[in-house]
């Protein structure tokens, strides 16, 4: 956690330092412009890849399948689109990363086996938790079903269905 409050403190300062360094060797209005463009860029394909992406999620439901992966891929597009909408060139080039078929397959796989781990982990949790509350002696009553009656309500009287 510590790690990413410092990266995302020292992210600006990068972007700044290699934008001033970009602007020096190349000319302010030649940066000027290769940020303007890739903000442009990122919007065009946060557009087009929201569109995609709903149209193949309709395809797939269509066909019964559950589009798991196609909208995995819309969402590795829109971060990616999302970060070449942000000024600077680190964001530009992680953008782009996340944009390339390859690099965003390889995303895609990671962040699905994350939450893979992550979805066995508080199963496990769960189920230790579900058996500890049911053996004796754990502090807390096992769970138990209801008993149920059946009857019928004749003048406001209370009479069983099966009368034993």
């Amino acid at each position: 956690m510590r790690a990413f409050l410092l990266l995302l403190l020292l992210f600006p300062v990068l972007e700044l330092f290699v934008l001033v360094k970009v602007g020096m060797s190349i000319g302010f209005l030649a940066t000027f412009l290769l940020v303007v463009a890739g903000s442009m860029l990122g919007v065009f394909v946060v557009r087009v890849a929201g569109l995609a992406t709903a149209m193949s999620a309709r395809e797939s439901l269509a066909r019964g399948e559950l589009p798991a992966q196609q909208m995995m891929d819309g969402l590795m597009m829109t971060v990616g689109g999302g970060l070449l909408v942000l000024p600077g060139f680190i964001s530009d080039v992680l953008g782009l990363i996340c944009l390339m078929p390859f690099t965003r397959r390889l995303l895609v796989n990671k962040v699905r086996q994350r939450a893979e781990a992550s979805a066995t982990r508080q199963r496990a949790f769960a189920d230790d938790l579900r058996s500890a509350g049911s053996s004796p002696g754990a502090g807390r009553p096992a769970s138990r079903q209801p008993e149920v009656i059946e009857g019928e309500v004749i003048e406001g009287e209370f009479e069983p269905l099966d009368k034993k």
